[in-house]
């Protein structure tokens, strides 16, 4: 068998976002691909009519789209040189093209001045959509040509300078979003009138459209969101709000909903934290007043861990009364129907990951993006009478065709007292008479998991030579929110668990050189990363990636500190800093004596480069080997979504690191 090669991820396909048309007859979705050279993406949309697949689009920058009717699709695009010029001086706008799947090109279909985002088709020429707009100056979308250009020259004018005046100021993505706010419009696109129907510091979260009416939350904030979302009633017919309630009593996240209910999803977090998983609650049309339909335990969304994905899917869909939601059980994600009397039914058993679906609306099948018996994404057809469950793509057949692809060994073991599942991925060519060096990695999260799916870094490693192992610890996903609670405890069991699930493993392989182990992560994975080499020295060096390394820091640089670290830490910096400090691996940087990389991006929101700055300092002034690859115009999903060029760089730069001082 050939070796896989560092960069072969470039020629990986990824599909997301599958939907289906209002007749059920099609469905279209979105694959996309790396340019390495021009250092981008492409998405194209494709169709699929239930016996073939066929692309409709080629300009590769068709990312999103909704169904208009049976056999037209709308999508945003900057497609003509009028609207790249009007883009490249920054003017605020989408314009929308429509495509007749029966054949022709598409064609220019509506243009919104503003930013918008997802459309919900409420009349025969009206759509209600969110909208992206600067509360400093909310009335944009209707301002003159030149009154825009002034707004223009401003932010020019003042391209140097960020004002702050309330958090979180900046996000991860997004950058910084101060008075930022998400508004809801209705447009009507055959006269041209746009409407805002929020005021300019009104944040909308989530909208849900039932008939002629439509439902949605949100707060009005001046310098911090208290995240308490109340509910307004919109009449799309006359445009007019009433109040439903003030004050939602859980912290939503999604409204749903289906052919006569109006759906909630959300949690109160008095059990376990802003972590905790999604109850699913009826709605009072009239009061607010929320009923228990299903106490969720579990997520509703796949969150089973790959760096071969590319766009996204909605987690969940209403059906005429039912909701199909995906959802993570131990390393797997699976489909799942909620009935209205609050009865959840396993859809899909296979191992793996289900990343996206659409259900056709006979909910006779859903139409799933999928990773299965280590393959990289397909489209798979399941019968949702008889259970059978058929691929109908092969976008990434020949990629992997001839080449090593290590399959997972799963291991588990009781580590303080707690059923901890693992996997182990064999060197290329293993010969049990060799020894050969191991790679520990660790997932980010915590409150996410490993599965056995393809995972282009960890494959590489292994055809590489490496033995690869990596386990779900306490704190990870899909076994109910108890397992997955660990406030006030990092690096405690979590850690005891990895570093048994790493005993396990030598144990099991004793081919495996104790001394030529190393150990890498992100995210959480990246403090996990930092936590254990200030505890222990039994790895040959590390690549700690997008890491935490001060939660005292965290809490106020972070998008997400300020409501993250006090939560996860359970105290906060003025009350009591040493709940923070003392789950800090910075404390213990002093142990530290293991060669370390540091990989962050500048504009990493999430955990900022500040964090990985401190650490490598406090080890170089020690004198321990170092070295930090800082990247420039990226963000937290560096390794999933960077830049083409730059992923090549960063998985050059942790596979060097570790080959130096492995093999």
């Amino acid at each position: 068998m050939e070796q896989l090669q560092l960069n072969d991820f470039l020629s990986y396909l990824s599909l997301s976002q599958p939907k289906y048309s209002p007749d059920g007859k099609n469905a279209a979705f979105v694959v996309s691909n790396c340019l390495e050279e021009e250092n981008c993406y492409e998405s194209r949309l494709w169709l699929y009519n239930g016996s073939g697949l066929r692309q409709l689009t080629d300009l590769g920058k068709e990312g999103r789209y909704l169904w208009e009717d049976e056999t037209h699709l709308l999508f945003p695009a900057v497609r003509s040189a009028s609207d790249q010029k009007r883009q490249k001086a920054k003017e605020q706008f989408t314009h929308f093209y429509r495509l007749d799947i029966t054949g022709g090109e598409a064609l220019p279909a509506f243009c919104l001045p503003f930013r918008a985002g997802t459309l919900h088709k409420v009349g025969p020429h009206t759509y209600l959509t969110t909208g992206s707009i600067d509360a400093n100056h909310p009335d944009y979308y209707k301002f003159s040509k030149e009154d825009r250009e002034a707004v223009i020259k401003s932010y020019e004018d003042n391209q140097d300078y960020e004002v702050l005046d309330e958090i979180p100021f900046w996000s991860n993505g997004q950058g910084f979003g101060n008075k930022q706010r998400t508004a809801l419009f209705l447009c009507n696109t055959e006269t041209g009138e746009c409407k805002r129907l929020t005021d300019p510091l009104f944040d909308v979260g989530a909208v849900a459209v039932m008939g002629s009416s439509a439902y949605f939350a949100g707060e009005s904030y001046q310098s911090r969101p208290t995240e308490v979302s109340g509910l307004w009633k919109l009449n799309c017919e006359t445009g007019e709000i009433s109040l439903v309630t003030e004050r939602l009593p859980i912290h939503l996240y999604d409204l749903i909903a289906t052919d006569s209910r109006l759906l909630a999803t959300g949690n109160v977090g008095d059990r376990h934290g802003i972590n905790e998983n999604a109850w699913v609650y009826e709605v009072d049309l009239a009061t607010g007043q929320l009923t228990v339909v299903s106490k969720q335990e579990e997520n509703m969304y796949s969150d089973v861990g790959s760096d071969c994905r590319y766009g996204g899917g909605d987690p969940e869909q209403p059906v005429k009364e039912n909701l199909y939601h995906l959802t993570t059980r131990w390393g797997n994600s699976h489909l799942y129907r909620l009935s209205p009397d609050g009865t959840d039914t396993s859809l899909t058993h296979r191992d793996g990951s289900i990343d996206s679906f659409a259900i056709s609306p006979d909910e006779h099948t859903a139409l799933l993006v999928a990773m299965h018996d280590m393959k990289l994404q397909e489209l798979y057809a399941l019968d949702l009478d008889s259970g059978e469950m058929t691929q109908i793509s092969t976008f990434n057949q020949k990629v992997l065709e001839g080449k090593y692809v290590a399959q997972p060994n799963r291991l588990t073991l009781v580590s303080d007292g707690l059923d901890i599942e693992g996997w182990v991925l064999l060197p290329k060519d293993f010969d049990p008479q060799n020894t050969y060096p191991a790679i520990l990695d660790i997932h980010g999260g915590p409150k996410t998991v490993y599965g056995p799916v393809f995972y282009h870094e960890m494959q590489l490693w292994a055809n590489r030579g490496y033995f690869v192992f990596f386990c779900n610890p306490k704190g990870s996903d899909g076994r109910g929110n108890e397992f997955a609670d660990i406030r006030g405890h990092y690096g405690e069991t979590d850690y005891q668990n990895i570093m048994d699930f790493t005993d396990l493993v030598l144990s099991t392989y004793p081919q495996i050189d104790q001394k030529r182990v190393a150990v890498t992560g992100g995210s959480y994975g990246g403090f996990m990363t930092n936590w254990i080499i200030g505890h222990t020295d039994r790895f040959a060096c590390a690549a700690s990636q997008r890491s935490i390394s001060n939660w005292l820091s965290f809490y106020g640089v972070s998008d997400i500190g300020y409501r993250f670290a006090t939560d996860q830490c359970d105290g906060n910096p003025f009350d009591t800093p040493e709940a923070l400090w003392a789950h800090s691996p910075l404390r213990y940087a002093k142990n530290v004596v293991t060669p370390t990389l540091f990989i962050h991006s500048d504009e990493d929101y999430r955990c900022p480069i500040a964090e990985g700055l401190q650490m490598f300092t406090a080890i170089t002034d020690r004198g321990i080997p170092s070295r930090l690859c800082w990247f420039r115009g990226e963000n937290h999903e560096l390794s999933r979504s960077g830049k083409p060029k730059h992923r090549v760089r960063r998985l050059t730069e942790i596979t060097d690191w570790i080959e130096t001082y492995t093999k």
